[in-house]
């Protein structure tokens, strides 16, 4: 399924639909504030199963990153953070950025590993911020690559990503044409934050 919804006027009845979707264990792609994406429900183990497969490996072996709405609930995925990374936090979300916080004992259970730490992120798009505000919880998701890791030219064009991965998930977001860039990825579980992978996001410390 592909669907269109302008950022700039959400049509409330296309975010319900891709819940709905998300619910009963779809793959979805959708625009973020970097390149598109690809998730589903941080909830549904079979979704994440194949959201996994989709990467061509099992699940306790993939890095998917959570996005959230908003920091409000994040004691629900990472164990206490300090003030200072609060604040670093705040200070860079809704933004292009990947956080990786040390994670609570929930999260081994849901990817069935050992994980330790958690990639969270809350771009700056309001659509997939609709969506995951009307889920009710995080979706698990990672940038579209090719199976070499590279982000090809094609993946800013939402139709051109129809034409590739049409056959492979539920649903197609239109919601405009992407970028190409990744976030950056922000380590916060050492005594200092690192910047693991330097994407469109500038951190300021």
């Amino acid at each position: 399924m592909f669907i269109e919804i302008n950022p700039y006027n959400i049509d409330i009845r296309l975010i319900k639909q891709t819940v709905e979707c998300l619910k009963k264990g779809g793959i979805v792609i959708f625009p973020t504030d970097t390149v598109y994406a690809i998730g589903c429900d941080l909830m549904n183990k079979k979704a994440l199963l194949e959201l996994a497969r989709l990467k061509g490996n099992k699940l306790n072996k993939v890095n998917f990153a959570i996005i959230c709405h908003d920091l409000s609930n994040l004691s629900l995925y990472s164990k206490q953070i300090d003030r200072s990374t609060f604040k670093l936090l705040k200070h860079h979300l809704p933004g292009p950025f990947t956080f990786i916080l040390p994670a609570n004992n929930d999260i081994p259970k849901i990817f069935d590993s050992n994980k330790k730490e958690i990639g969270i992120r809350i771009p700056d798009n309001e659509i997939i911020l609709e969506i995951v505000r009307q889920l009710g919880n995080p979706i698990a998701t990672t940038s579209l690559h090719n199976k070499k890791g590279n982000i090809q030219e094609y993946y800013a064009d939402p139709y051109e990503i129809y034409q590739n991965y049409q056959d492979d998930v539920a649903m197609i977001i239109d919601g405009g044409y992407g970028k190409l860039d990744v976030s950056t990825i922000v380590d916060c579980t050492q005594v200092a934050p690192e910047i693991v992978r330097q994407g469109l996001g500038i951190l300021e410390i």
